[in-house]
């Protein structure tokens, strides 16, 4: 009788429990029917192909220059290890160095695969790990899905969420910007550490989904919200959204909250102490993120505003107009977030919410040098569209309940629907593939999207002026001015452009405002000096190269040009020691090893001349073997070579012109003066002896005060 009553009795179901709906009585004739989703996965594979076919030649762009094109460490495998200890390897700019081991180890292998900067291979390689994140953010979406509410339409729902999210246009920001892998790789970290803890529970008390997890990390420091993540599924979904249990939710998430705490302190300190994010001051940047957040989610359902330089400026505080239409958005965003949570079938909708702003946290409070950016919607839309796909599921399955005899044409109707929303979504990437094809493409978009962008309308100028229409560079050069006026990169390039126009009075006063701007930046003295060098004033492109090289030594371009300066002035025992000192830098560097093999032929060149004037002591051998002296930086010797050329030909100005020199480069000014006075009294037309003369009293006079 017991037994009896037992099987009869009707089970109250849970209070969240999904309830039963009309649809879903015609669904199990799904299984009756060929199985056609492997079908659905090959053309959403074909699709996200076709969509970015387009994109495997473009070039590489912004930050690309200083860390991928510019950056000797990828250059050497040797250096990985330093990656993770060393964060000046990250990137040739010392303001830029920030700590991402796991980019700077792929960039190498990648010039390794590529013998050099190939773009091709690198935007292979960005794209076999995107396409790794599609499969696993689909096994997460068909996760979530099925922890709210169990339906064999599920995996469609996934499958159209993820190509939503892997055809967006603001995602192929991301894919197209081969050093912004770091967004992709610490979102694949998170994705792939909850896509284990959720379908592989029996590993979790080895902590084995935290290994993804800590790569990510070491990618990009926006992976370690994974903690917060995870404690908010666990809280959802595991312990049904119950307040009462959150302190069960979090030792749950412990050990997550744990390694991100823990990689958050090694970023920062990791982090190279010349890292410079931005100067915009707190109060007004964080004023602006609100609204940044709204135009995120403006720009997941209309792409149209994308541009790689945005121009939007920092709010000048909370009481402007769209700082506070940023607030109210996040406010209400956040109510329909906690109102999601009631109800088990709602709560993909919170969750997506709240990755949204949880993943945009990071640059929303840490203030950087711009208040947004396209390739950061990249981790955040991973949420958001989930968020958006279940909300807009849930409508569609509401629909089928209220009118069932109408399911076929319904279903028909959301297809078609999709089909061209992915469509659309697809054609607007492979649009954006070709906004990314090349420097002048990229620019020339940004002067649309963002006109009042100084440092767009500069690029653009640039690629003008790499055309031979240096005068149009200038007309872009002057219109980036009226917006940053005070831009020492523009500086430079004015001045170069000047210089191309043969208008050196000009070049070298933005030159020099460029190095009263940023005195300590090593692109002002390097491109100062290259100028120098072309006018002529070759002593003087020596010492800003020498400062560019103390500005910052792990750039090799200032090493180069002086290097190709020591060559042509002979100079070979200050080339020899620069290539040297580049090889410790770059070990096996061909530039720097040819540059090496040339100083040793020029230490060649001088035993020449040294048995030479042995065998056939003249005084044109003795004044040859003291230029070459001087050349290698061997003054002393210089000056005793040309006083054995003067006792075979005591009336000799060029011998005592070599002396002067060779006296100014020891900082003897009165030897120098008066060798150089000897030299004019002998030939008084002498142009080289007037410089040095006039030289050495002015370094004279310097030196007396």
């Amino acid at each position: 009788m017991d037994n009896a009553t037992t099987t009869a009795r009707k089970l109250k179901p849970r209070p969240d429990a999904p309830s039963p709906r009309g649809g879903q009585a015609a669904l199990p004739q799904e299984s009756q029917r060929p199985n056609r989703f492997p079908l659905f996965v090959l053309l959403a594979f074909v699709a996200i192909l076709a969509a970015y076919s387009n994109h495997f030649h473009n070039s590489f762009h912004f930050d690309d220059a200083h860390t991928i094109e510019q950056n000797v460490y990828i250059r050497n495998l040797h250096n990985i290890p330093r990656f993770f200890t060393d964060a000046t390897t990250f990137s040739s700019l010392p303001a830029n160095q920030t700590w991402r081991p796991i980019v700077s180890l792929s960039l190498a292998l990648d010039y390794r695969i590529a013998k050099g900067l190939d773009p091709f291979w690198f935007h292979a390689s960005t794209f076999l790990w995107f396409l790794v994140l599609l499969a696993l953010t689909f096994t997460l979406y068909r996760a979530v899905f099925d922890s709210a509410e169990p339906r064999p339409a599920n995996r469609y729902i996934a499958l159209f969420a993820v190509l939503w999210f892997g055809l967006h246009p603001a995602v192929a920001e991301t894919v197209n910007y081969v050093i912004q892998r770091a967004d992709l790789y610490a979102t694949l970290g998170v994705v792939a550490g909850l896509v284990i803890y959720i379908r592989y529970p029996a590993l979790r008390k080895f902590g084995v989904y935290l290994i993804p997890v800590a790569m990510g990390a070491m990618s990009k420091a926006t992976a370690v919200v994974f903690g917060g993540i995870l404690l908010l599924y666990i809280f959802l979904f595991e312990e049904n959204a119950d307040w009462k249990l959150i302190g069960r939710s979090i030792v749950k998430a412990l050990p997550a909250l744990a390694v991100s705490g823990i990689f958050a302190v090694l970023d920062i300190k990791m982090t190279a102490k010349t890292y410079l994010p931005a100067t915009t001051p707190h109060a007004m940047y964080w004023a602006t993120q609100p609204y940044v957040l709204l135009r995120y989610v403006r720009s997941l359902f209309l792409p149209l505003w994308l541009s790689a330089d945005t121009d939007l400026s920092p709010f000048s505080g909370l009481s402007d107009p769209l700082a506070l239409v940023g607030i109210v958005f996040c406010l209400a965003l956040v109510a329909v977030g906690i109102w999601a949570m009631k109800r088990r079938e709602h709560r993909p909708i919170s969750f997506g919410i709240f990755w949204y702003l949880i993943a945009s946290a990071p640059t929303s409070v840490f203030v950087l040098a711009e208040v947004e950016n396209d390739h950061r919607m990249f981790f955040p839309f991973v949420g958001l569209i989930l968020s958006a796909t279940w909300g807009a599921a849930l409508l569609v399955f509401k629909w089928l309940d209220r009118a069932p005899q109408s399911r076929t044409s319904i279903i028909r109707g959301v297809q078609v629907v999709t089909t061209l929303i992915l469509v659309a979504y697809a054609v607007g990437s492979y649009q954006r593939n070709r906004v990314w094809r090349n420097e002048e493409s990229l620019f020339y978009d940004v002067t649309i999207k963002s006109p009042t962008n100084g440092r767009g309308l500069m690029n653009y100028g640039l690629t003008q002026m790499e055309k031979g229409d240096t005068q149009r560079a200038l007309d872009y050069f002057a219109r980036a001015a009226a917006f940053t006026p005070n831009y020492p990169t523009l500086e430079i390039n004015t001045g170069i452009a000047e210089g191309v126009l043969n208008r050196p009075q000009d070049a070298e006063a933005h030159f020099r405002r460029a190095i009263a701007l940023a005195p300590d930046d090593a692109q002002t003295h390097f491109y100062y000096g290259r100028w120098l060098k072309l006018q002529g004033r070759v002593v003087e492109c020596i010492q800003e190269e020498k400062l560019a090289i103390a500005k910052n030594p792990a750039w090799v371009d200032p090493r180069y040009l002086l290097m190709q300066t020591y060559l042509e002035q002979s100079q070979w025992f200050a080339l020899k020691e620069l290539a040297q000192e580049t090889l410790v830098l770059a070990p096996g560097d061909p530039t720097a090893q040819r540059y090496l093999a040339a100083s040793e032929n020029g230490f060649e060149e001088v035993a020449k001349a040294e048995k030479l004037a042995d065998s056939q002591p003249t005084p044109e051998n003795y004044l040859s073997l003291s230029l070459l002296y001087h050349r290698t930086g061997r003054y002393q010797d210089c000056i005793a070579a040309a006083k054995k050329a003067l006792q075979l030909r005591p009336n000799y100005p060029e011998a005592y012109n070599n002396i002067a020199a060779a006296y100014e480069d020891l900082h003897l000014w009165d030897q120098a003066i008066d060798a150089a006075q000897a030299a004019l009294r002998l030939k008084p037309d002498y142009q080289l002896a007037k410089n040095n003369l006039a030289y050495s009293l002015a370094q004279k006079k310097l030196s007396a005060h």
